[in-house]
């Protein structure tokens, strides 16, 4: 099963994010763009592609042992770039970002112990994907009204495991359908 390590951001946050992803839609040129939606918002921590069925109770009992030794943290979903010359744009995160990428280091490690293939470690980036596009696209109107946002802050009280299904139906933008198989809360371990 494909699966990735993610921080989900609460009801009330993406509530928050989606009228500016309205906001975004209306800008010129956005129909070339693809538009994530709600329930397809997080911030991955570590993607784990497909893994197989017998490494998942491992790799679970690892996440949780992650989670445990880290604390609660604070976040708000703020500011934006892009990756790929304009081919994703995302929104960024505030907040304390030093237990957030010590969260996505722990991940990382869980699966690598637990045997799941990696590949080579890259430097975390906090970002949740808004839209993506096959074309290079002139991002500057976007990134300045990213630039602009702030979400409400939270407190990050879990770390998920989520299976990504890719779409099978064939339809011209369909989406991947993202769903959490495990939470484990953050600093239950003391």
């Amino acid at each position: 099963m494909r699966l990735f390590a993610a921080v989900l951001p609460p009801p009330e946050v993406a509530v928050e994010l989606a009228v500016e992803v309205d906001r975004l839609k209306r800008l010129p040129g956005a129909e070339a763009l693809r538009w994530t939606g709600r329930p397809g918002w997080h911030f991955t921590l570590a993607f784990y592609g497909e893994v197989e069925e017998g490494l998942v109770p491992d790799l679970s009992e690892r996440l949780a042992r992650a989670a445990h030794r880290t604390p609660p943290f604070r976040l708000s979903v703020a500011g934006g770039g892009q990756f790929g010359r304009g081919r994703a744009l995302w929104a960024g995160a505030d907040g304390d970002l030093g237990t957030l990428r010590l969260l996505a280091d722990r991940a990382e490690a869980a699966a690598r112990k637990a045997g799941v293939p990696m590949g080579e470690h890259r430097r975390y980036k906090a970002h949740l994907t808004v839209a993506r596009s096959r074309e290079a696209v002139e991002t500057g109107p976007y990134l300045t009204l990213l630039a602009e946002f702030t979400s409400r802050t939270w407190t990050v009280g879990d770390l998920a495991l989520v299976r990504s299904n890719l779409p099978t139906s064939g339809v011209p933008g369909e989406q991947p359908r993202y769903e959490p198989v495990a939470r484990w809360e953050l600093g239950a371990g003391g």
